[in-house]
């Protein structure tokens, strides 16, 4: 049998390739724009790499075999035997040739496109597990589940909408029997503490764009934020509510150890909250804890 492929055959392979190279371009830019560390951005960039020379060596091969077959034909137009030597009767496999194209070229044009769909659809469902595999959102979120079982804990989601910390901390205290504070009330209690607290905390507390220590002016700026805006919690809120609440609070995280402010309390009151670096993309997230019974209880 012979290897040639019709000219309709070969500009379908060329066009196949050149939609998987757009398609593959396509997915190394959607790869480059994950927000990751270094480490995991080089392992990315090397994935691209094999991904371009493997779709180039696969290219180079089907069209190696396309340019083999055409060689393997004889000046004359007639395939060439194993040993050499022309059929003997060429009347059989012209006859064959002329029976085979029965199929109408509508119906040929509406099979490619089936089959162009089918491959895209394919690829498609490869790339979105290929992502979703090496998200980091995913990854630090299996890596903290993974913690929080190990502690016969389980996560609770709280809204991302600047106010995390602080539901996660009234969840944890309704939880615990200690009270209920609604959001505006904890940060007060927050703000006053730093505002009462200043020359401790300030040494904690520094300018975002410059890293200088805050002026009289800025801390003052920054507790009216904590006081009265959507500003984001984070460590200097933690350490004012843990000491304010006379609550441990310990943060857990997918990478290094937790953190835990307020260790001279009473561990029987101790919070319990998930820190996540890749939750959403406008920034941290914290999220609440709960113990595994607790999901009984919201079920029933």
């Amino acid at each position: 049998m012979s290897d040639s492929l019709p000219e309709t055959d070969r500009e379908e392979v060329m066009a196949r390739h050149r939609k998987e190279k757009k398609e593959l371009q396509c997915k190394i830019q959607s790869m480059k724009k994950l927000k990751v560390d270094k480490k995991k951005k080089k392992e990315i960039l090397e994935e691209i790499a094999n991904l371009e020379l493997e779709i180039e060596q696969r290219h180079a091969e089907e069209l190696n075999r396309l340019n083999l077959s055409d060689t393997n034909e004889s000046s004359s137009g007639q395939p060439v035997t194993s040993n050499g030597s022309e059929p003997v009767e060429e009347s059989k496999p012209e006859a064959s040739e002329k029976e085979e194209p029965r199929v109408s070229k509508a119906q040929r044009r509406r099979d490619k496109k089936a089959q162009d769909n089918r491959e895209r659809d394919a690829q498609i469902k490869e790339e979105q597990a290929l992502l979703q595999k090496s998200s980091p959102r995913i990854l630090e979120s299996n890596r903290i589940n993974e913690i929080l079982i190990k502690r016969d804990l389980l996560a609770h989601s709280v809204p991302a909408d600047g106010d995390c910390l602080y539901n996660a901390i009234n969840h944890q205290l309704t939880q615990l029997g200690i009270g209920s504070y609604s959001v505006p009330e904890l940060r007060s209690m927050a703000a006053d503490y730093i505002e009462a607290n200043r020359d401790v905390m300030i040494c904690y507390m520094s300018n975002p764009d410059t890293g200088d220590m805050l002026s009289a002016e800025e801390f003052d700026k920054y507790c009216h934020q904590v006081r009265a805006t959507k500003a984001w919690g984070g460590e200097i809120e933690i350490k004012a509510l843990s000491t304010s609440l006379k609550c441990p609070i310990e943060v857990i995280q997918a990478t290094g150890p937790a953190t835990v402010h307020g260790e001279e309390e009473s561990a029987e009151r101790k919070l319990i909250l998930t820190y996540h670096r890749h939750m959403y993309r406008l920034g941290e997230h914290y999220n609440s804890t709960k113990p595994p019974q607790s999901v009984e209880e919201e079920d029933d």
